[in-house]
């Protein structure tokens, strides 16, 4: 489901991200193969550098489909991003890498908060976050930072996901499961 990100991948990648229902929202907007090579390369020293975590989303025959990243890692927090390729959207991929990428986070790196920041114009994320029993909406809990993220001509929502709610929320889903499974 993630992987290491690796310098090989970039091409597939960068097919995926071209496509216009995916390009607006990613953050590295490269505009050809070879940036998106060096964006990647650059993003791989920032994670050696304790500033970005990034992995590859994989497909199940481990092909390559997407990136999920944490960014601006402050303080035991940071702002989550996630895009995946148009033919692999509506399938399940989403929840799967969140999920994967946030107990990483979470219990490997010790995060207490993971915050989102999605484009007002941007309905399919928004409605993938608040499919999450864990996300909640940070623009009434966190003021300042939502009026941070709204200084430009883009506008945002801000939602978050606290250590302990996602534990909770996780924990009873694994219990669920186990009782059904009895």
């Amino acid at each position: 489901m993630l992987k290491q990100r690796e310098l090989h991948e970039t091409a597939e990648l960068y097919e995926l991200l071209r496509h216009p229902s995916v390009f607006p929202f990613v953050r590295q907007k490269a505009t050809s193969a070879e940036e998106y090579l060096f964006m990647t390369k650059q993003l791989i020293e920032e994670e050696q550098n304790g500033l970005t975590i990034s992995r590859t989303i994989v497909d199940d025959w481990g092909a390559p489909i997407g990136t999920i990243s944490i960014f601006d890692i402050q303080d035991g927090a940071g702002f989550l991003g996630t895009w995946i390729g148009k033919p692999y959207q509506g399938i399940g991929y989403n929840q799967k890498a969140k999920l994967a990428f946030l107990n990483e986070l979470f219990f490997d790196y010790d995060f207490h908060t993971v915050f989102l920041r999605i484009r007002e114009e941007n309905a399919r994320s928004q409605a993938a976050a608040l499919k999450l029993p864990y996300v909640v909406d940070a623009e009434q809990t966190n003021p300042s930072l939502y009026n941070e993220i709204n200084q430009g001509v883009n506008k945002f929502r801000l939602f978050k996901i606290p250590k302990d709610l996602f534990y909770l929320t996780t924990a009873n889903t694994l219990e669920q499961a186990e009782e059904q499974a009895m």
